[in-house]
């Protein structure tokens, strides 16, 4: 199924049925009482959260949706049939924007449904009416009308760690290793085209969610290579990994990898920051790691992390994706992390008092 994080549709609920305007006929009673029966009530329009699906491609073709309408009352004060609630099932993570003004309306972490329109009620028939003064009121109310709304859905994954950095770096490798995803892996660049998740064990007391983040280049956020529109992916995340490749097979330097993948961000968040519900992607903690250190000598890895020291001032984690070596202790300072910002301890929730 081909990945799709954002999508606009229009949403509709279903009117109300009308009343009845009838009355009994009978042989001895040829026009009896009013018994016209009440309209049956417009569809809701639900949203539901499946664990199942991960993309939004479901609504990329059909661009209108609609419940169903109430029923007409009926003789005998018979109610109309209520129309059928419209439910659309969307991944956990999704939010519901306003088309017209960006508002998030409905955010989809942690909720297994809300309803987004609200039917019509039906119209009361003219039984309803009747009164002392008026036996035979030849009216009824019509049902009431629909709601209709121009939604923007926009998929946000549900990871606690965001994997980013330039591709090739060795992204997908590292999340191969550490939890269930097979991402695919090859030598050239954009291997990966969209967001992967995986889910990391860290003994018995921890399990956390990371998300590897595609596309990330220098003059990402003006369009240049995948752009930056993934990075939508790591705003629920609490901190980041960003892995640096240190070999000498990149042509890069490690130094300026980190510097432009940080610009990027700090773009994403100045295009963002009007957004609703924004919350800047550079204010995270980020792990460095400088990866495939199997390529590189020792002296030289020495050399490079005391030199990223003093320009930026930063520890760095050193591993090599490939054969595991230092993977296990940057877990347990991820897992570490992870647990802290959720107010956990490795044997529960810690205690406020």
């Amino acid at each position: 199924m081909k990945f799709v994080d954002e999508v606009k549709i229009t949403i509709s609920s279903g009117r109300g049925g009308p009343g009845a305007v009838t009355f009994r006929r009978e042989s001895h009673q040829p026009r009896g009482g009013p018994d016209g029966g009440d309209g049956g009530k417009g569809g809701d329009v639900i949203f539901r959260t499946s664990k199942h699906i991960n993309s939004l491609f479901e609504y990329k073709t059909y661009k209108k949706y609609a419940a169903d309408n109430g029923q007409p009352g009926a003789a005998e004060k018979c109610t109309g049939a209520h129309g059928a609630d419209l439910v659309l099932v969307v991944p956990e993570g999704t939010l519901v924007r306003s088309a017209e003004t960006n508002e998030i309306l409905h955010d989809l972490t942690n909720v297994d449904e809300v309803k987004v329109l609200q039917g019509g009620r039906g119209g009361k028939g003219n039984e309803f009416f009747k009164t002392s003064v008026n036996q035979a009121p030849e009216y009824a109310q019509p049902g009431e009308d629909n709601q209709s709304l121009e939604i923007v859905l926009e998929l946000k994954l549900i990871a606690d760690v965001g994997i980013i950095g330039f591709p090739n770096a060795g992204k997908s490798t590292l999340i191969s290793r550490i939890s269930a995803a097979k991402p695919k892996i090859a030598d050239y660049p954009f291997t990966t085209l969209t967001p992967q998740l995986g889910v990391v064990k860290v003994g018995d007391y921890s399990n956390f969610v990371v998300a590897d983040i595609p596309g990330l280049i220098k003059g990402a956020h003006q369009g240049i290579g995948l752009g930056i529109q993934f990075l939508k992916h790591i705003e629920r995340t609490s901190l980041f990994i960003h892995v640096i490749d240190v070999s000498a097979m990149s042509g890069r330097d490690p130094l300026e990898d980190f510097a432009d993948i940080n610009f990027e961000i700090e773009q994403y968040d100045q295009l963002n920051k009007d957004k609703d519900g924004f919350f800047p992607l550079s204010t995270r903690e980020q792990i460095i790691v400088f990866n495939k250190i199997d390529l590189l000598r020792s002296e030289e890895l020495e050399k490079l992390k005391k030199a990223f020291q003093k320009k930026y001032n930063k520890e760095v984690y050193a591993i090599s994706g490939v054969t595991g070596k230092n993977i296990k202790d940057l877990l347990t300072t991820v897992a570490d992390k992870i647990l802290k910002a959720k107010g956990l301890t490795h044997d529960g929730p810690t205690v406020q008092h």
